[in-house]
């Protein structure tokens, strides 16, 4: 499937019809997730997700993929965005100054390991780019993003879709992986947020992680990841002017741009400022919180149907050691920085 393929399907909205099929697959999943999880206990995010993995033989239905493209890239913005109505933006305040610094430290310093790394392994540096930027940062959307930077050629398309599949893989691990190092090491719910915030790759799966726990730990985890999405739009700023000679050499047709900054992250905020100054009623925000999470169970069962295990192994090792290792690293990091915090305020 090409990267036109790809993101063909997420603005076919006039096409209803073409999109409901999937859509009601993931939704009905979903909905069996959350009636598990209300009458049998447990998370209902977990569940949608295995339920989502055992209907993977659906993902190349043509009547089924739309919508199942549309529930894991779009529904689950609308879901972060409205979850904007939870958070004040004295909330930052949790993350605290040494957290602050460490996210951002954390995306410069993951981009420049899996440099040196894709260098080590003899890997294009277009790839390392590729794999830490989506670590780094916010997964297979920043990925794109960064594609949108380099030279629009069939080799960097083809390294975009490596890094899709192997990010979209990693992270789906990590969201059922880390909750229980989470639990196992009894870390706080700032602690946790941060760490899960920190360390997972995509949006979606940082939000079913931390709600996984507790909500409290989901919204610290939101947090945390968001501030991560918002460093997109500096990384992708240094890119545009870094590699201006290499798109030069290529005057080809230009794939589509990414926006530098994402809606769903301009809603987010706007809600959070809203609701700073109290202008969200608490059954508006009751409504919204309720919106937010059928979307994001509903994309996190998306996530599950288009997890392939089978592709992940066919990428070859280098790539899969390079994603695994920056997998790796960002969490080793954020660790690091919380056990750092806890000896300093000791």
């Amino acid at each position: 499937m090409s990267t036109e393929q790809l993101t063909k399907p997420l603005n076919s909205f006039s096409n209803v019809q073409t999109i409901l099929p999937g859509f009601m697959l993931c939704g009905v999943i979903a909905a069996a997730a959350s009636f598990i999880s209300e009458h049998y206990g447990g998370p209902k995010f977990l569940y949608a997700l295995l339920l989502g993995i055992s209907f993977h033989f659906l993902v190349d239905n043509p009547r089924c993929i739309l919508g199942i493209e549309t529930c894991a890239k779009k529904l689950v913005r609308v879901g972060v965005a409205l979850l904007g109505v939870r958070i004040a933006v004295s909330d930052i305040s949790d993350l605290g100054a040494l957290g602050i610094i460490a996210l951002a430290a954390g995306v410069a310093l993951t981009i420049g390991f899996s440099l040196l790394l894709a260098r080590l392994l003899k890997l294009p540096y277009m790839l390392g780019l590729l794999a830490g930027g989506a670590t780094g940062i916010c997964g297979i959307s920043a990925a794109m993003a960064i594609s949108s930077t380099l030279p629009q050629n069939e080799e960097n398309e083809h390294y975009t879709l490596l890094t899709a599949i192997g990010i979209a893989t990693f992270s789906t691990v990590a969201m059922v992986m880390y909750p229980l190092i989470v639990s196992s090491l009894g870390l706080t719910t700032a602690e946790a947020g941060l760490f899960l915030g920190g360390s997972i790759h995509d949006v979606a799966q940082v939000v079913g992680a931390g709600y996984m726990l507790s909500p409290e730990v989901g919204d610290a985890a939101t947090l945390a990841k968001m501030f991560r999405v918002a460093m997109l739009m500096p990384v992708i700023m240094i890119l545009v002017f870094a590699l201006r000679s290499e798109r030069e050499k290529f005057n080809g047709k230009e794939g589509k741009r990414q926006p530098l900054v994402p809606l769903f992250l301009l809603v987010f905020i706007g809600l959070i400022v809203l609701n700073q100054f109290g202008w969200i009623s608490k059954e508006v925000s009751t409504l919204f919180s309720t919106i937010s999470t059928w979307c994001l169970v509903i994309s996190i069962a998306a996530l599950g149907v288009k997890t392939s295990f089978e592709k992940l192994i066919g990428l070859g090792w280098k790539p899969i050691l390079l994603l695994l290792s920056n997998t790796v690293f960002i969490a080793l990091y954020m660790l690091a920085i919380i056990y750092l915090g806890q000896i300093i305020s000791s």
